[in-house]
């Protein structure tokens, strides 16, 4: 197949292959070009390196493999972070949980704040650049998953502190007054697993169990030895997991028990307050 000479033509070379706003995200960074020359522009030439990019691109994006891995970044609370297949990618309902956790930073005097499990560092970054005033700290187990946040927290100038281990591991008695987490929330054979995106990103920030509940658990049950008095341990979960999480927020003896929901309307995140 002939590559495509103009910007209108790789468009429509996608056009049946892949979904049109993947293309055009896919031709804007082969391209260079913004995206309002994609649409008022369609006759500007594109150069043969670029699409040979393009080309590349959309044929691995038609096999599944995702669009933040193809052009090495992601969108998050307005930044840009980069991806690699070593970290979980981030999505907008994560953004959730970054403005629960600045609302409650906010009324507070330096707060300390933890992120657990964070992969890119697009939930530490993004409270460390929303509340400058905080001292943030990010954990991760991944060696991998943790240059590639540094790299991040780098390039958008964060101020973050990164510990390798599990969970509340290289903590001691440190304490918070917000603790946040996208954990592994997926049941080990949810049928999810083998669809989308998530084929091309690691289990390990995937699936937790047979419910998908077994890091959850643990971060519940462990997170009142590393909260302030009155601070907030904030999680986002899956879709259907909700009611299950405020029970285990209550078997540990949460207060202000509640969830939220996302903007497609699925209770999304959940928190509890101690209170002592």
């Amino acid at each position: 197949m002939a590559l495509p000479a103009t910007l209108g033509e790789a468009l429509l070379v996608a056009r049946g292959r892949i979904d049109s706003v993947d293309a055009k995200v896919l031709l804007r960074e082969a391209s260079g070009c913004s995206a309002a020359a994609l649409i008022g522009f369609p006759e500007r030439e594109l150069s043969p390196e670029a699409a040979m990019k393009y080309a590349d691109w959309l044929a691995r994006r038609e096999t599944g493999e995702p669009v933040a891995h193809l052009v090495g970044s992601r969108e998050f609370y307005g930044r840009t972070f980069r991806v690699t297949p070593d970290t979980l990618i981030p999505r907008p309902e994560t953004e959730l949980l970054v403005e629960l956790s600045v609302e409650r930073l906010k009324g507070t005097s330096k707060p300390a704040a933890l992120d657990l499990g964070t992969g890119t560092g697009a939930i530490a970054i993004s409270l460390a650049l929303e509340c400058q005033y905080a001292h943030v700290t990010a954990i991760d187990a991944s060696h991998a998953a943790l240059l590639v946040a540094q790299e991040n927290a780098r390039s958008l100038d964060a101020k973050v502190r990164f510990l390798r281990g599990s969970w509340f591991g290289p903590l001691g008695s440190e304490r918070f007054d917000v603790i946040a987490s996208n954990p592994p929330y997926i049941a080990a054979n949810d049928v999810h697993l083998g669809q989308g995106d998530v084929r091309f990103e690691p289990l390990s920030a995937l699936v937790a169990g047979s419910d998908g509940l077994d890091d959850i658990r643990h971060i519940i049950s462990a997170a009142p030895a590393h909260l302030k008095a009155g601070a907030w341990l904030l999680l986002e979960h899956g879709y259907d997991q909700a009611e299950r999480i405020r029970a285990l927020f209550a078997a540990s003896g949460f207060a202000g028990i509640q969830s939220w929901q996302d903007l497609a309307g699925v209770e999304r995140v959940s928190g509890g307050r101690l209170d002592s």
